[in-house]
């Protein structure tokens, strides 16, 4: 994808503008550190976590300097291995919630929310046609007390519709004010 001129770091330069310089950010389904490694070499404290672990392994090698490790998003504890809580965004990109067994989909939102520290945010992208319908991810979030904030249908900040065919969504514990 690189070599065809994709843009790979849409999703890191999205969060990047989200938060102040030098914030903890959670990558959950961080693969082999493409968005974290990203966020870590601009100043941010960067754990990734991934349930594959060879994919870990490749983060580990290829992008040393920040914390990543195995563990199954469903049940992610990561206070429990020695990690606090109270991260100031959870990435999860990639298509990670699609990816997903349905029934841990709300799981793993409450999850990661739990994960949030006060004012903290969710940002995930994923794309329609992959057996994860907008309206099911909507009611997901609403089951597990989230709010979206923003929905946009582009990482690079386009306006989400019902015609969208990507979501980009933004959410929190509770709305902020505009």
């Amino acid at each position: 994808m690189a070599a065809a001129g994709d843009d790979l770091g849409g999703e890191a330069r999205f969060v990047d503008a989200m938060v102040g310089r030098r914030c903890r950010v959670l990558d959950a389904g961080c693969g082999p550190g493409r968005v974290g490694s990203h966020l870590a070499r601009v100043g941010h404290d960067v754990v990734g976590v991934d349930i594959d672990p060879v994919l870990i392994t490749a983060a580990e090698a290829d992008h040393p300097g920040s914390t990543w490790m195995v563990a199954d998003l469903a049940e992610l504890d990561l206070e429990a291995t020695g990690i606090e809580a109270g991260f100031d965004v959870v990435i999860c990109a990639g298509n990670v919630m699609t990816f997903l067994d349905p029934a841990t989909r709300r799981p793993v939102l409450d999850r990661l929310a739990a994960h949030l520290r006060d004012g903290g945010r969710i940002v995930t992208g994923f794309g329609s046609g992959r057996d994860y319908s907008f309206a099911e991810f909507f009611e997901d979030v609403e089951q597990v007390g989230l709010v979206a904030e923003l929905l946009l249908s582009t990482w690079d900040l386009r306006p989400f519709t019902d015609e969208s065919d990507f979501l980009v969504a933004v959410l929190s514990r509770s709305a902020y004010p505009v």
